[in-house]
């Protein structure tokens, strides 16, 4: 056990907030899954426990073992990923399980389990505009050199994965555009590409009324017009159980375990699950959640300005950018700031392949991290005026 704490590097804080929303993921799920499991399984409340807790022990050695991987070798790996994701996406789309008229999954076979390949493509789509960042700084200006070799990967990836979830779509490419600011791309291009994305949006909804397949956008429209509306009536009934939790809930909550919500509000161990931590926890505990997913965000900070080398910096502050935004848009629905969307709650909500890329994409930022500080480590030993 002390080998392996010695070999555990990365940033400490990082690795706290890990265990923390563990531990906030393991209570919320079991509470919020108790009509489910009286549903499917006969009253067995803790079969979702444990599988929820093997899922997070399963991630959690992802994260230690991505960790220990050094950060440049993801650089080679975002290539074959990125290759690999696009006729994944084609195939979940034609092939995939459907559910709400939307095919994100596909089952492996023999295993019999389902996963989102939209997981797979996000992390790889990262990473591979973080190496193209890293390696266009030179040319980052010119269109065609620079500009056009980071967004054509971009604007592939998000389109596939658009028809299934826009929700998801948006997300990405808002966070690769956030990272394309920081890397230096001119605002004139990035303001060419938030134009390109409501172009393609517009196009695909008039293709979806004309070919008569519009079931998906007809749930978008819907969604957006019961958000913008100010009759009762039109509140979706998902958000006005989140909103009944929400104000059970007080400033301390109902205590664990606690919720009544959960026993009408659609799927409150995935999209809503922070309603549920609003009701059993109060405003206290739901800021706590919060708190923890700002602070990695600023930690991820720190690791990009004390990175010296240009991928590894884009790399830590990329993930944790779309893990921070997709957290709050996820707490935005629930309090109803923003329509109703698919996300889930990053490492807390219940799930499998969602956890398992979210612990892979916070043991890259610790690889980043923990060569951060070898380099720091070094560079005390050469020159001990620098620690002094």
């Amino acid at each position: 056990m002390n080998n392996l704490l010695q070999r555990t590097k990365g940033d400490k804080v990082i690795w706290t907030i890990v265990f923390f929303l563990s531990a906030v993921s393991l209570l919320a799920v079991y509470s919020s899954t108790g009509s489910l499991a009286y549903r499917v399984y006969s009253g067995h409340t803790e079969y979702y426990l444990f599988k929820q807790l093997s899922v997070l022990v399963l991630g959690i050695l992802i994260i230690y073992f991505a960790h220990r991987v050094n950060y440049t070798i993801y650089s080679r790996v975002a290539q074959i990923g990125f290759l690999v994701s696009i006729p994944l996406l084609i195939y979940t789309l034609a092939f995939g399980s459907n559910l709400n008229d939307a095919s994100r999954w596909i089952r492996l076979p023999v295993i019999n389990l389902t996963f989102q390949t939209s997981d797979i493509a996000k992390l790889a789509l990262f990473m591979y505009v973080s190496r193209q960042l890293s390696r266009k700084q030179a040319v980052i200006t010119d269109f065609r050199k620079g500009f056009l070799p980071i967004i054509v990967p971009v604007g592939i990836i998000c389109a596939l994965i658009m028809p299934a979830n826009m929700s998801t779509a948006l997300l990405l490419g808002a966070s690769c555009m956030l990272l394309c600011f920081i890397g230096r791309v001119p605002l004139k291009f990035l303001l060419g590409m938030a134009g390109g994305a409501m172009v393609l949006v517009l196009l695909m909804f008039l293709v979806a009324n004309v070919t008569g397949m519009e079931g998906r956008t007809k749930t978008w429209e819907k969604r957006v017009e019961s958000f913008f509306s100010n009759e009762d009536s039109d509140v979706p009934y998902q958000v006005q159980q989140s909103m009944i939790a929400i104000a059970g809930g007080g400033t301390l909550g109902k205590g664990p375990g606690n919720s009544t919500a959960r026993n009408f509000l659609p799927h409150p161990y995935s999209d809503f699950i922070y309603a549920i931590i609003l009701e059993e926890y109060g405003i206290f505990g739901a800021f706590l959640v919060l708190g923890a997913y700002l602070i990695l965000l600023l930690r991820s900070i720190r690791i990009f300005k004390n990175c010296p080398y240009a991928f590894g910096a884009f790399l830590a502050l990329g993930l944790s950018v779309t893990l921070v935004i997709q957290a709050l848009m996820h707490m935005a629905v629930n309090v109803h700031l923003l329509p109703v969307t698919g996300l889930t709650l990053p490492l807390v909500s219940m799930g499998g392949s969602s956890v398992i890329f979210t612990s892979l994409a916070i043991g890259i930022i610790l690889s980043v991290s923990r060569n951060v500080e070898e380099i720091g480590a070094k560079q005390e030993v050469t020159n001990p005026a620098v620690a002094a």
